[in-house]
């Protein structure tokens, strides 16, 4: 991982989750680099209501997909969302709580610190 990665409170950018392995990169971190068109910056502990929401909007986050090494989620894991999905189920009401030590400073870009800082909640360690 580069050591230039901050996170949204300009401190360096810590991991999200390394089982499942999350990150665009799947190396744990919610980085991003010009490859990823998603954006996948905002570090959120999913919830059952997100994953419904998700699903609804054409993205299943919660059905295993092998050839893409993706376990499939469930509620409590953390996982590297896209900032723009994730800033679209805040205003629909069921954006999951995010760890801000492990959202990609990129996040800004899209979501207000403010609004972010209303779903903290502790990074693991």
């Amino acid at each position: 991982m580069s050591h230039a990665a901050r996170n949204v409170l300009g401190t360096p950018l810590q991991a999200c989750c390394h089982a499942p392995a999350t990150g665009f990169y799947r190396d744990g971190y919610c980085r991003t680099g010009k490859h990823d068109q998603g954006r996948h910056v905002v570090c959120a502990e999913v919830t059952a209501a997100f994953l419904a929401y998700s699903r609804e909007q054409g993205n299943d986050l919660s059905t295993p997909r092998p050839e893409f090494d993706f376990p499939g989620l469930q509620p409590g894991d953390r996982w590297c969302l896209c900032a723009v999905r994730w800033l679209e189920a805040h205003e629909a009401g069921v954006a999951p709580k995010v760890i801000l030590e492990a959202c990609d400073s990129a996040a800004l870009q899209v979501v207000p610190l403010e609004v972010l800082r209303q779903y903290a909640i502790a990074p693991a360690h």
